[in-house]
């Protein structure tokens, strides 16, 4: 077997497992978990209709680089949400079966293992995926921390200029799970410029672009073109359908950007055996033309986002994300303890922020954090955040 499975941590949701087995919920309470990232709301009926009026798509091999018709309808989906020209549809886009197996995929596609000591650097907190990939193309996994008092912005000068000289990946998660947080066009400019210099390319995960509150979140493909990169040379990025549409196990999403990196991955893609179901394609069209339920998405994570905010604000510190169905919330005590005691309590779930972060330059700065997936119903969700209000007063009461 390849050694560096060896180098895998469990999942963060084996490690939660763990953790709970050590106690029991309290049984006077209902189970509402908030733990995991999984869209809740109901799949629009015209989508499933789609995939059930295409099923005899079934019968014949799909192609890799997916249908002309789903590539162009995304060509045009990113031409008028970001406010840039079409991508060429034939070298600048690539349907995937959702951004979590092409995340992974495209570091195995682009690491030469044959360069000195390879590092693949991503956010931390970060995405379990990219850290799994690295390790799974040959490389070795840096961390770029997101700190409260920098606004979790990514600090490029946190790795010395040796670990970038040897970088042929980056990840960036915009908006950031966990934090919401939307990457600027000035931090994207100093990335451009640092990839140049470098020659790395980057991996834009924009998986939560449509769930956004108040301005339409900045794309890696929109700052590209505001910094006169409209070839997306070294660029990568990765959208889906499960958070903006509600259809997780559809599995579909595309990449679009540079169209030599597309040529590359997507041959790599042919020997993976990575073809889009053609009913899925089907159904994935008719998401992408819609917006109608993104709107009524967005508007249902906003009332229950701004409705917990209101109701934990007199017991913790807490801010409406830029973006995301998450927030990411500083504990009184340690994360751990925190997420155990609550769930013994009160039967939430929640995760601990350090499960989601690794320590780099002396901090794992997931401690003392704990993040909420929003995903439940309004109700369910409405009631967990009362019995964290309820949990975390309990813990700041003087002893007696």
């Amino acid at each position: 077997m390849n050694p560096d499975l060896q180098k895998l941590q469990p999942y963060p949701f084996q490690k939660l497992g763990a953790l709970f087995r050590e106690v029991n919920p309290n049984p006077d309470y209902r189970a509402i978990s908030l733990s995991i990232g999984e869209p809740k709301h109901a799949t629009p009926q015209f989508i499933r209709d789609a995939l059930s009026d295409n099923l005899g798509g079934l019968a014949n091999y799909p192609s890799t680089a997916g249908t002309d018709a789903l590539r162009s309808t995304i060509a045009n989906w990113l031409a008028v949400r970001y406010g840039i020209p079409a991508p060429n549809a034939a070298t600048q886009i690539l349907p995937v079966n959702g951004s979590r197996e092409a995340l992974f995929s495209f570091a195995q596609a682009v690491v030469d293992r044959s360069r000195n000591d390879p590092v693949v650097v991503c956010p931390n907190p970060f995405y379990q995926i990219y850290e799994g990939a690295a390790y799974l193309a040959g490389a070795t996994p840096q961390f770029l921390n997101n700190l409260p008092e920098n606004n979790f912005a990514l600090n490029f000068s946190q790795l010395p200029d040796e670990i970038w000289q040897r970088t042929q990946l980056v990840y960036v998660c915009t908006p950031g799970n966990p934090t919401g947080r939307v990457m600027t066009q000035q931090e994207w400019e100093t990335l451009f410029g640092m990839s140049d210099r470098h020659g790395f390319m980057i991996a834009s995960d924009e998986c939560y672009s449509e769930i956004y509150f108040a301005e339409k979140p900045l794309g890696a493909l929109q700052a590209a073109q505001r910094a006169g990169r409209s070839d997306y040379r070294r660029l990568m990025m990765f959208s889906s359908l499960s958070k903006r549409s509600n259809v997780p196990g559809m599995r579909s999403g595309f990449v679009a950007g540079d169209a030599a990196a597309i040529e590359k991955f997507a041959l790599y893609r042919t020997y993976h055996g990575s073809a889009m179901n053609p009913a899925v394609q089907a159904a994935s069209i008719a998401a992408w033309n819609d917006e109608a339920h993104v709107a009524e998405n967005r508007r249902m994570y906003r009332e229950k986002i701004e409705r917990v905010v209101g109701i934990l604000k007199p017991a913790m510190p807490v801010t409406m994300p830029e973006a995301g169905f998450y927030l990411w919330l500083r504990t009184p005590v340690a994360d751990t303890l925190y997420a155990q005691g609550l769930y013994r309590d009160y039967n939430v779930a929640v995760l601990p922020g350090s499960y989601l972060a690794r320590s780099a330059d002396g901090v794992n700065p997931g401690e003392n954090f704990v993040r909420l997936a929003l995903v439940a119903s309004t109700e369910e969700t409405i009631e967990a955040a009362q019995r964290i209000v309820e949990y975390s007063r309990k813990l700041s009461a003087p002893s007696r």
